[in-house]
């Protein structure tokens, strides 16, 4: 659970940056009273376009403001021995020398599949067992990129790039933003020096991802669109791999707009990256969805649902879900993400009947990442202070830790 909510973070960070309520107002652009709302515990939530003023203002990461992110637990370590031993997979000992080449029991084939169940541990939220895997994982797929034969060797750059790409997902979940970048930039060298032409936009699109949690918005729908454009010109997008990758980057370019506050140019864009999602099943493709990009008509249609809740438009929110039938490729992480923001939509409209049933949903599917989750128990936060309490809130209250 969050053991400090927004309103306690603000004030915190305000005070560390030597701020007034009304400095911190005219850094950011946002007003005293939302300001002053947040820090009294009358709001204990705000909108995306908010929180990235704020952080702007007060000078830190986004992370900082909203606390751990849903892959740290309660206690805070997330410096456990097992994330140790990925940082130094990451980052080997300096001028260390190049591994043997591999033996004769070593498997490219056994290495892409254990790289591919961890980017589905990593997609059903099970990142402690993506940890434990990862520095075996880097490792071999370092040995790899030293095989004598040049194909194999061009394969083995394919697999430690998606392996330093897989450890940069699992570092920004837990807030080690430059660990991540650190590690895509390692991937982006390995991609290059691979045969796989759809490997190095995926590691760009998780880069703009990890620019987004680091607030360089600007930075993250630059790198978005040109990795995007460079796509379509090369022809890489003619395959329903390479769709789902260009997709993919549509969609994240759209959530950077969205969180710079241009939110009529991302609902366009995702409009326009559901038009071409329908053309996806009608492709040719690998057979393996596990590496390569999330992209289909239930994706975007549930990043459409979470820009209409987070920008301020609960209505659309709710009409866009409303009868949506996901699709058997939508991860496990994707699912939870859309009842977490139905429910928002719901209590943005003062449905909190609505909002605590979808709660109750939510908790069924994802117990441990709901508790983890600082939007989750903000929501309930909000709820708990109104003066009437919908039927089924109290156990939610009590799961979450903000009854007291």
């Amino acid at each position: 659970m969050a053991d400090e909510d927004l309103g306690r973070t603000l004030r915190r960070l305000r005070r560390l940056a030597s701020l007034t309520q009304e400095e911190l107002a005219e850094r950011s652009g946002v007003s005293v009273d939302v300001i002053r709302q947040l820090e009294q515990g009358r709001k204990h939530s705000a909108r995306l376009p908010t929180l990235h003023a704020l952080a702007n203002g007060l000078g830190v990461e986004l992370t900082t403001l909203l606390g751990d992110p849903p892959a740290v637990a309660a206690t805070g370590e997330s410096d456990g021995p097992r994330f140790v031993a990925v940082r130094r997979a990451i980052m080997p000992v300096l001028r260390a020398p190049e591994p043997e080449p591999p033996g004769p029991d070593f498997s490219l084939d056994r290495l892409r599949e254990q790289i591919a169940d961890g980017w589905t541990q990593y997609h059903a939220a099970e990142f402690d067992t993506v940890m434990k895997a990862l520095p075996d994982m880097l490792a071999d797929a370092r040995t790899a990129t030293v095989s004598d034969n040049d194909e194999d060797r061009r394969a083995g750059f394919a697999a430690r790039g998606k392996a330093l790409q897989l450890a940069g997902h699992v570092a920004v979940r837990m807030g080690k933003t430059d660990l991540a970048l650190t590690s895509l930039e390692r991937a982006v060298e390995a991609a290059e020096q691979s045969s796989d032409p759809l490997l190095l936009p995926m590691i760009v699109n998780s880069t703009a991802w990890t620019y987004q949690r680091q607030g360089r918005l600007d930075d993250a729908l630059s790198v978005a669109l040109r990795a995007a454009d460079d796509m379509k010109n090369a022809g890489h997008a003619s395959t329903a791999d390479g769709l789902k990758v260009w997709g993919a980057l549509m969609m994240s370019a759209a959530t950077s707009a969205a969180r710079s506050g241009d939110y009529e140019r991302a609902a366009a864009m995702m409009e326009a990256a559901e038009r071409e999602a329908a053309r996806v099943s009608k492709l040719s493709d690998s057979g393996d969805n596990r590496m390569v990009s999330v992209f289909s008509p239930s994706s975007v249609r549930i990043e459409r649902v979470r820009l209409a809740v987070q920008y301020g438009h609960p209505e659309d929110a709710l009409q866009l879900a409303k009868g949506m039938r996901l699709s058997q490729d939508t991860p496990p992480s994707w699912r939870t993400w859309l009842l977490l923001d139905v429910s928002r939509a719901h209590t943005d409209i003062g449905d909190a009947a609505g909002a605590v049933k979808t709660l109750e949903s939510l908790r069924r599917v994802a117990p441990t990442w709901m508790q983890h989750h600082t939007l989750a128990v903000a929501i309930v936060r909000d709820l708990w202070a109104l003066p009437n309490h919908p039927p089924g809130l109290r156990p939610l209250a009590e799961f979450l830790g903000v009854t007291e």
